[in-house]
């Protein structure tokens, strides 16, 4: 039986008037305040052997001896997964959101623009995970680590390094590998992976007569990402970018000397690249938004802050990337996921149209 099931109806609508209410005002609710807010005629004492039913099952908790209640990160994720109702953007919060494009913008630039609109309609800090096939290329590299394996290394215009394995075609000779290097980096020029891919599919015949079909097919390999197992190791920064915009609306909230020390600790979650890039890249497993609430993921259970992201697929229909917005663990869900998830599916959108 799940945590929701084993509510009565009562503990529900006590519960949910007390999530509701803490969302709003930010402060402990106490009973007093909530018999005048559920729909039954209930006494302080009714409603308090409800609320210590609910700290009992780990969904409540008392800031204070003497204060009121707080839903748990757990009575929150509780809340937001079971009983709350999602609004609906209105016509003018989606146009505001739609980048504005011409055409000529690269898919980092559109994803910049995209994050922005969502950062200022939101009043949060906006974020957006671009992989490295998107990013220019500025290295590429083949070296051959074993009779079975070859290791592909990519680096990117900012120095973030990919490192892939792929299976070494029999009677490849070493010098092979070299010529795919060669070629492939002859032909950069700040040019994406993705450009270089489709190049090389396109110009399959060329790529054969200029170096054999061993070392064509060695050069489509290396450069398809789905086919390719990424080699982790301590220099990897993962195969992704991270960008943040308004970092600025992180400190709108700043009240007191506890709001600055919470801060604090996620200026310095946010500059964990790594950890926050994977963390991130667990939303690409599925479709629809995700939400990571306070100490439910360790990067964030200092600084009490919430992530609210979804997933981008691009022109082949594979999800390559997520967006949303870092927000403190009391926000306005209701209104943050819509705009999470409409972002996401506007740039998925854009990118089916016009290709990655």
């Amino acid at each position: 039986m799940t945590e929701l099931a084993a509510l009565t109806t009562r503990a529900r609508n006590i519960f949910a008037h007390l999530v509701e209410a803490y969302l709003e005002t930010g402060g402990p609710i106490g009973s007093k305040n909530l018999a005048d807010m559920v729909d039954e005629k209930l006494s302080p004492a009714s409603i308090r052997s409800a609320m210590a039913e609910l700290e009992a099952m780990g969904l409540l908790y008392a800031p204070h001896v003497s204060a009121g209640r707080l839903p748990t990160d757990n009575g929150l994720r509780l809340f937001i997964d079971g009983m709350m109702q999602s609004g609906d953007l209105s016509p003018e919060e989606r146009a505001a959101m739609t980048p504005h494009l011409n055409g000529d913008e690269s898919m980092e630039d559109m994803l910049k623009q995209a994050v922005q609109g969502l950062s200022g309609l939101s009043a949060c800090a906006g974020l957006v995970v671009v992989p490295l096939a998107e990013r220019a290329v500025k290295h590429i590299e083949f070296v051959a680590i074993s009779e079975e394996q070859i290791l592909v290394i990519l680096v990117d215009d900012t120095n973030l390094v990919e490192n892939r394995l792929i299976p070494r075609p029999p009677g490849l000779a070493p010098q092979k590998l070299i010529e795919a290097g060669n070629y492939l980096n002859h032909r950069l020029r700040g040019r994406t992976l993705g450009e270089l891919r489709r190049d090389s599919e396109a110009e399959s015949a060329k790529l054969e007569g200029a170096l054999g079909q061993m070392t064509a097919d060695l050069i489509k390999r290396g450069l398809i990402r789905d086919t390719a197992k990424t080699a982790m190791s301590n220099s990897d920064m993962v195969a992704k970018s991270l960008i943040v915009h308004g970092r600025d609306h992180l400190l709108d909230d700043v009240a007191a000397m506890e709001d600055l020390e919470r801060v604090r600790h996620l200026f310095a979650d946010l500059d964990r690249q790594k950890e926050l890039v994977s963390l991130l890249s667990e939303a690409e497993t599925g479709n629809g938004v995700k939400i990571f609430i306070g100490a439910q993921t360790p990067l964030f259970s200092l600084s009490g802050s919430s992530l609210i992201i979804g997933p981008y697929q691009d022109d082949s229909r594979s999800l390559v990337g997520v967006v949303g917005v870092i927000a403190p663990t009391r926000t306005d869900y209701a209104r943050l996921i819509p705009m999470v998830d409409h972002t996401a599916k506007l740039v998925s959108d854009i990118l089916s149209r016009h290709g990655s």
